[in-house]
């Protein structure tokens, strides 16, 4: 250290001033690099995390709120599970390849040949009705047909 002293002892004064500039300066690049932006980085990683957050928050509300108007709506199916299927099947134009009962309120079915957007539609027509799909799989044919294997149950079944 009293090297160091004494070297810079033998500077001129504007020599020393020049190094204590320098030194003054990398001592605030250090800080500025070394604490503040990642600091700054940080928060500001946080607050896009925050703000993700509330808005999936939100969705989640809003489907929840979606889900309970659903079940508030739920009203008794007029009929047998699987003739009110297999009415609205042939009403759409599917042909059911399979329709076994698993349970009271509960169907197994299979269509071996639909259109996709129509298959979807179909579905989301039955759900309006108070019939949800349990599972689902769907496959693709070619030609732009799809196979679908589903499980049926009546709402509150």
């Amino acid at each position: 250290m009293s090297a160091l002293k004494a070297w810079f002892d033998g500077r001129s004064l504007r020599e020393r001033r020049l190094l204590l500039v320098m030194i003054a300066l990398a001592a605030i690049t250090l800080v500025w690099g070394g604490l503040i932006l990642p600091v700054r980085s940080g928060l500001s990683s946080s607050r896009e995390r925050y703000t993700d957050a509330v808005i999936r928050l939100g969705a989640a509300q809003a489907g929840l709120a979606q889900v309970k108007s659903l079940q508030r709506r739920a009203a008794p199916l007029s009929a047998p599970l699987a003739d009110i299927v297999r009415a609205r099947a042939d009403a759409s134009g599917f042909t059911l390849a399979a329709l076994d009962i698993e349970a009271p309120g509960r169907i197994r079915t299979a269509i071996s040949s639909a259109r996709a957007g129509a298959l979807m539609q179909w579905i989301a027509a039955l759900e309006a009705e108070g019939i949800l799909v349990d599972s689902l799989s769907v496959s693709g044919n070619g030609a732009g047909s799809v196979t679908a294997t589903m499980t049926l149950r009546a709402r509150g079944a």
